[in-house]
């Protein structure tokens, strides 16, 4: 009886405002207030060996997030510790850099690697561990696929590219085109897989599908194939490096200026027409981010790191960027820095202001925002329209 009167009494209380009602904001407050001292968390980029070109922007822009959360106390008492490491562009680097990150370190959440064939080896070991990876970079399939704990914060092809057809047929309007792809990456090849899927989804007409090898630098065989059969338009899958000598060799064989060279991921990089110069003039991607886009925190993204770096982000930066700020808002949503509860905040994240757009994780851990299509105009990507 006594029980039922106290009970009755409760519900009086919190109708007629006497009894605390959970506010949710407020929890949330005394969550991150509970956080305290150094959070570690991995960084895996390719400084050095083929995927030079993409990591060190990686590197900068996720210390440059870093140093803002901490400066900014949104972990309240708590400070991002950034361990990064170098996998040098291969599986076995990845793999020894995941390893110890997690056992020496003991970091609660690692970003990276930079290339979908080292997080297609060293991925299994963070889920195996427990231990959330937030892929930054890696846009082939299968990579999500890999575990509960792994999530990806960068557009995958197959999301990317159909847009990208869509977008450049209804400009160009061409009907047949080349494949020229690198068939021993899996990256590259789940770039062709999204482009020849697209490609045929939309009614194109594939000529002819060449392949090459990692660090091949004479195309010339397929490209004088390919010229013969003249084409409308070359799609290409490659890394920025061989990207670039495909574009020259291109024209220095004569393909002509007005079959565009559209690409996929790989292309988002301004190394691409560093090394390729004039041939680089009119290339075509996909992309996840554009240097102008008016989203949340870009315009003074880049303007600090250029300040900082003396130089502008790249997608590569501003995807690593904005995964740290992912994993700031998981931890502190979570209130804590077990690895377990950042991976069940992850996964809850929705509409999130990043400076990709507003950011929600599906029911996959793959990423939803919208995708661009971006072209070189003088040297510099621009919004294709």
């Amino acid at each position: 009886m006594k029980t039922r009167s106290f009970l009755f009494l409760t519900i009086l209380m919190v109708l007629f405002g006497a009894y605390p009602v959970f506010d949710s904001s407020v929890a949330n407050a005394a969550q991150t207030n509970t956080l305290s001292g150094e959070i570690p968390i991995g960084a895996v980029w390719s400084l050095t060996g083929d995927a030079a070109v993409y990591g060190p922007s990686q590197k900068n822009a996720s210390e440059l997030a870093a140093e803002q959360i901490n400066k900014s106390g949104m972990l309240g008492a708590a400070k991002i510790k950034l361990i990064t490491e170098d996998d040098r562009s291969t599986k076995e680097g990845a793999i020894t850099a995941f390893d110890k990150l997690i056992k020496e370190y003991k970091v609660v959440a690692i970003l990276g690697p930079t290339l979908s064939n080292s997080a297609k080896a060293a991925d299994p070991i963070a889920q195996a561990a427990k231990v959330p990876v937030l892929a930054v970079s890696n846009t082939a399939g299968g990579i999500v696929e890999m575990g509960d704990f792994i999530f990806r914060d960068s557009l995958p092809e197959m999301l990317v590219q159909p847009n990208t057809i869509k977008q450049t047929k209804n400009k160009f309007g061409y009907k047949k085109v080349a494949i020229l792809y690198g068939n021993d990456d899996v990256f590259t090849k789940g770039g062709y897989d999204a482009f020849k899927k697209a490609l045929d989804d939309q009614g194109i007409k594939i000529l002819a599908t060449e392949t090459f090898n990692k660090k091949d630098s004479d195309f010339s065989a397929q490209l004088t194939k390919i010229k013969g059969l003249k084409p409308d338009a070359i799609i290409v899958s490659a890394l920025a490096e061989e990207a670039a000598s495909i574009m020259s060799q291109a024209r220095q064989l004569g393909i002509p200026a007005s079959v565009p060279i559209i690409g996929g991921n790989g292309f988002n990089s301004p190394k691409l027409a560093q090394l390729a110069g004039p041939a680089a003039e009119g290339a075509i991607t996909g992309a996840a981010w554009l240097i102008t886009n008016d989203t949340p925190g870009n315009k003074a993204f880049v303007e600090a790191y250029h300040k900082k770096y003396g130089a502008n982000p790249d997608q590569f930066a501003a995807q690593a960027y904005a995964g740290v700020y992912i994993l700031a808002d998981a931890i502190k949503t979570a209130g804590s820095s077990n690895p377990v509860a950042i991976r069940d905040a992850m996964a809850k994240i929705k509409n999130l202001d990043t400076v990709l757009g507003k950011f929600s994780f599906d029911s996959r851990r793959e990423p939803v925002h919208a995708p661009v299509v971006q072209i070189i105009k003088n040297g510099q990507f621009v919004l294709f329209k």
